[in-house]
């Protein structure tokens, strides 16, 4: 799996998928397995665009459930080929939809993978619609859990902070969760990582 900041991939075709992709639980997942086997079937690299910190991290001060390094590791594992990292700061939430619209088609995505609240851009202009214009997107229902729960980092992030490991356990997957180290607050680690 090959790392690259912002603007620096540049790809004939791709299978792209774009996200926080905090925790990496069941739900991103699953989008990530489907836009994986249809790249495969595509014969063309998977690409995943990601972010940090992720942007409710910088908006909101949410703790993390996974640092950067542990989400690449994740990542490697889920088979992706390369990973875009941009860099959450003030500056990046200036991106206009256009310019990012732009650095897009620098990968050439033949189809894009998200959920169905995916928002990109300056105040969040970028909408699923917005990027239908100019790719083909597919979008894939968010998972629930056995009471209809959308499984979400926000709600795994909620149970960690009550104690209730084995839930977050089963929503994040065990093999994401074994990361997480529960003999230290697992949100207390430097969550930085500069790549060149």
């Amino acid at each position: 799996m090959e790392i690259h900041t912002q603007g620096t991939l540049q790809l004939s075709e791709s299978v792209l998928s774009i996200g926080a992709l905090d925790g990496i639980h069941r739900g991103h997942q699953a989008l990530l397995l489907k836009a994986k086997e249809r790249a495969m079937k595509l014969g063309v690299p998977f690409v995943v665009y990601t972010f940090d910190p992720p942007p409710k991290v910088f908006f909101k001060g949410c703790q993390l459930l996974m640092s950067v390094e542990e989400k690449l590791q994740r990542l490697e594992m889920l088979g992706v080929d390369h990973v875009i990292v941009g860099p959450f700061d003030e500056a990046f939430t200036q991106k206009e939809v256009p310019v990012f619209i732009e650095e897009l088609k620098e990968i050439n995505p033949i189809e894009i993978w998200e959920g169905p609240n995916f928002l990109f851009g300056k105040n969040r202009k970028g909408t699923i619609d917005v990027l239908r214009r100019y790719f083909k997107v597919e979008v894939l229902q968010p998972l629930t859990c056995e009471r209809g729960e959308m499984i979400s980092s926000s709600r795994i992030r909620k149970l960690l902070q009550q104690g209730n490991y084995p839930q977050a356990k089963k929503l994040l997957g065990a093999e994401c969760f074994t990361m997480i180290s529960m003999c230290e607050n697992p949100y207390a680690r430097k969550n930085r990582l500069e790549i060149h």
